[in-house]
């Protein structure tokens, strides 16, 4: 393979990665206006949460839905996400309620009202920091003038700016890993750019996860690199992982696969005799991390009654803790039913997991080519970091391994809050199908995910030159845009979206 193929004009290539993020950007603003309000994964919840840390309110209890979230829910929601329309009349779902004569509809607006004042908020407890962000573009937006759907459509389009910073990060992540691959520096940011994830279309605190890890991934990597690392690169990688912390409790598996892989580098420093040399940086880092996570456990602790403020949640929910001897009775351990997990899990991880008429809204083929193609690239590159032993090789088997360790705790933690409880009458999950299956939970470790699954696809075309390489990584992202297209084109001609407002 000719080497200069692996070289391009740092300049030419600054210019691709903009050009992509632009793209995202567009991608994203596009079915974020296409897809209509509130969809299935708790989208109106997640907008109560954001109006709340919006007035400088942070919740102390799970309290009811605010009445300055109400109207938004009734006049400007669709019921199209969970219910099918042989439910209504002639088989049509009603009109917007903007589009319709106040005197018709008020009786409905009142009943529905009723309701949504009865309702709780049971998300309350989540960590601050998306919201906080959140809630201070919802007042911008309102301070530009926006308002009802135009403003809903504003904080949605928040996200926008969120995956073009997503993709210039993935780019420098990658360039940083792999500074002489350019298919592996430029196919990152090209995967975030055209990823089909519908959580990227929705107001939820999801969407800061993968920004989050993502800028403690690389800053974790250098500082292992560094010899010794400095106290600036420790306070950066402090605050990163604070922030992820800040960001969902369920990214507390990526906080202890980074917590071993300091540990390890702490472990040679103290081997090498440089641990005192290394002393300021390590102590940045934790000053910088611990206090903010410690802060918002004891507020958890203080205000909902445990550490993490799941147990109330819980609660809410009617799940109870299965006895430890039935945990093993559990269809994950099952071949049929590890298969379910880790193909739901996986599909999700692409493509989210809206409902439309109740009903999935990606299409089963799609899902099984993500799946396949994951366990493929994965196991590819998994075969090549167990034989590749080589001391060229050795910074970036490192951080291969390390971003593989993230990916595959997320996944053992969906596992796990699988099997330990007993989800009674819940709808999602349920005894019938008692799988953590949300593959929105495990995005924090997506730049690390696809660093890897890349890795494995051009281990497999290893011998093939990158003309070839770019032509298969171009396929492939031309079927994602075009099957999603295809999944979601249901959804653009829609009465409820922006582009009818």
């Amino acid at each position: 393979m000719d080497e200069s193929a692996d070289n391009i004009a740092p300049a030419r290539e600054r210019r691709i990665i903009l050009l992509l993020c632009l793209f995202a950007a567009i991608h994203v603003f596009v079915f974020c206006a296409a897809f209509p309000f509130f969809n299935n994964v708790d989208e109106q919840i997640q907008l109560d949460l954001t109006i709340k840390y919006s007035q400088g309110h942070v919740p102390r209890s799970l309290e009811r839905v605010s009445p300055e979230t109400i109207p938004y829910v009734i006049i400007y929601g669709t019921l199209e996400y969970v219910w099918p329309s042989t439910n209504f009349p002639n088989a049509k779902f009603p009109p917007p309620a903007w589009t319709q004569p106040m005197n018709k509809i008020a009786p409905m607006l009142l009943a529905k009202e009723a309701v949504w004042a009865k309702i709780i908020n049971y998300e309350c407890s989540q960590p601050p920091l998306y919201y906080t962000l959140a809630g201070w573009w919802w007042r911008l937006g309102q301070a530009c003038g926006f308002h009802d759907g135009f403003l809903l459509y504003w904080l949605r389009f928040l996200n926008v700016f969120f995956v073009a910073a997503l993709v210039w990060l993935g780019f420098c992540t990658a360039r940083m890993i792999f500074s002489e691959n350019l298919f592996l520096r430029l196919g990152v940011p090209a995967l975030i750019a055209f990823l089909p994830q519908t959580a990227f279309y929705s107001i939820n605190n999801d969407m800061l996860s993968p920004l989050c890890f993502g800028a403690a991934f690389p800053l974790l990597v250098k500082f292992s690199r560094a010899d010794p690392p400095d106290w600036k690169l420790g306070v950066a990688a402090g605050l990163a992982l604070a922030a992820t912390f800040l960001t969902k409790i369920s990214n507390l598996p990526l906080l202890g696969v980074a917590g071993i892989f300091l540990a390890l580098k702490i472990w040679r420093l103290f081997k090498e005799n440089k641990l005192r040399a290394a002393a300021p940086a390590i102590f940045a880092l934790g000053v910088c991390a611990l206090p903010p996570m410690v802060a918002w456990l004891a507020w958890c602790k203080v205000n909902f009654g445990d550490f993490t403020g799941s147990a109330a949640k819980i609660q809410f929910l009617g799940w109870t803790v299965k006895p430890f001897a039935e945990w093993w009775h559990h269809p994950i351990f099952t071949p049929h039913g590890f298969w379910i997990f880790i193909h739901d899990l996986l599909s999700t991880f692409w493509q989210g997991e809206i409902l439309w008429h109740r009903q999935p809204l990606p299409l089963p083929a799609v899902d099984m080519v993500y799946v396949v193609l994951t366990l493929i690239f994965i196991g590819v590159a998994l075969l090549n970091l167990l034989s590749n032993h080589t001391p060229e090789a050795r910074p970036q088997r490192e951080a291969l391994w390390f971003g593989l360790a993230g990916f595959i705790a997320l996944i053992a933690f969906s596992g796990f809050l699988s099997i330990i409880y007993d989800f009674h009458d819940c709808f999602y999950p349920s005894r019938a199908h008692p799988y953590f299956t949300s593959g929105r939970l495990i995005l924090g470790a997506l730049i690390p995910f696809l660093l890897v699954f890349l890795f494995g696809l051009d281990c497999a075309l290893k011998k093939i030159g990158n003309a070839v390489k770019f032509s298969v990584l171009a396929g492939f992202i031309v079927f994602m845009l075009v099957s999603e297209i295809a999944t979601d084109w249901v959804i653009f001609p829609n009465a409820y979206n922006w582009f009818h407002m």
